[in-house]
């Protein structure tokens, strides 16, 4: 197939794909799938190898968010039954974080629900970031605590964080349609406020949303300009309660297709496969791994994630190893970047790198009399409560 020629060797060269050519991917039969994810996943071993990272997130604030993002089980007004509690301590959440290092995470990822924290929240946060880091040697720390304000990325770097995650979530077109209570252009910022401050940038999409195949397009395309090392593929995960409960748009051959452009248009980037896979990948999640060089351990933020026992069982049967702490997770070309700074090769096509409908349902899209509600189960464990975590 001409197509995946072609971008086979555009990602070993790090060279954008068109497009067209992005937009092709997602136009691919069932037939050709298995074509697809081979391809991609040339890409994917040539800058990973068969390594996946792990990580493990730490709720550090559930629920009572002010903002109105419609896919958000804590946004203002949702009626989700999920946990909701302020602020963990220092130690309990450094004991979480325990829990995921323990089961073989490499990056713990904090996140705080609201608009952006507070010169009180960041300080709250930086003891955290030190408790973690003195308990678990290696471990990287990355925070998502919303908008950031001037000097607040830097704040975090000096308490110890690695990197900082703020997603566009979708295309700038539809974004209003999605959040009203901030813009696309402040999520821009944001991350690279993180950026400048030397920070690694984490920044990814949502899809599901009921977005078409070019809103998918521009987000990603959108991303690679942003240069962020990693970029996580949620899938949303429907809770009812929410604006967005009777949105069931993917399948999991939709779900490969999308991670496979990703991988196309951003070669050598950390793909982390994120919230929502279980849901929607259900058992075709193995191959995801060859599109994916990371994923999350274990359970999300409100939801439940599938056993970490399972996780492990998971990457070790589809013949891939866990990245550990000694190995680092960028190419070096990407990483020697990152040190000093700079873009790591994502955002150009060099080796150094008007709003549309959403399209009408077809055979590749889950049909809303066919969701799988049965797989979103709302986190009752770990961060928050006095049961175990799962990891």
């Amino acid at each position: 197939m001409d197509l995946l020629n072609t971008l086979v060797d555009k990602g070993l060269r790090r060279e954008l794909p068109t497009r067209e050519e992005a937009l092709a991917v997602l136009a691919t039969s069932d037939d050709e799938l298995l074509d697809v994810v081979a391809a991609a996943g040339k890409v994917r071993r040539q800058w990973f190898g068969r390594r996946v990272k792990l990580n493990y997130l730490v709720n550090l604030k559930s629920g009572l968010c002010p903002e109105d993002c419609s896919y958000c089980s804590q946004r203002l007004g949702s009626k989700a039954q999920i946990l909701k509690y302020t602020w963990l301590k220092p130690e309990e959440a450094s004991k979480a974080a325990a829990a995921g290092v323990a089961g073989g995470a490499k990056r713990v990822c904090l996140v705080a629900s609201g608009r952006g924290p507070t010169d009180r929240d960041v300080d709250r946060v930086s003891k955290t970031i030190e408790a973690i880091k003195e308990e678990n040697e290696g471990v990287e720390v990355c925070a998502c605590l919303g908008l950031l304000s001037d000097g607040q990325a830097e704040r975090l770097r000096t308490a110890g964080a690695d990197a900082y995650n703020h997603n566009l979530n979708t295309s700038e077109g539809t974004y209003g349609d999605i959040t009203t209570t901030h813009t696309y252009a402040d999520r821009v910022d944001t991350v690279q406020k993180a950026h400048a401050a030397g920070l690694s940038a984490c920044s990814g999409l949502i899809a599901g949303m009921g977005e078409s195949d070019e809103d998918l397009v521009d987000v990603v395309f959108a991303l690679r300009e942003l240069d962020p090392d990693s970029v996580p593929v949620n899938f949303l995960i429907p809770f009812e309660g929410t604006p967005l409960a009777k949105e069931w748009n993917l399948t999991p051959q939709r779900a490969l297709r999308i991670l496979a452009m990703v991988r196309f248009v951003c070669p050598d980037v950390e793909v982390r496969l994120a919230g929502g896979r279980e849901v929607h990948l259900r058992t075709l999640q193995p191959l995801a791994l060859h599109l994916a060089n990371s994923i999350f351990l274990g359970d999300y933020l409100t939801s439940e994630g599938q056993a970490g026992k399972a996780d492990l069982e998971m990457i070790a049967d589809a013949g891939f190893e866990v990245e550990g702490t000694d190995t680092t997770t960028l190419p070096e070309h990407r990483a020697d970047a990152a040190s000093c700074g700079t873009g790591g090769g994502c955002g150009s096509g060099s080796v150094c790198s008007s709003e549309e409908p959403a399209p009408a349902a077809t055979a590749d899209q889950a049909r809303t009399d066919q969701a799988r509600t049965d797989l979103v189960a709302v986190r009752r464990r770990g961060a928050g409560t006095d049961l175990a975590p799962n990891a």
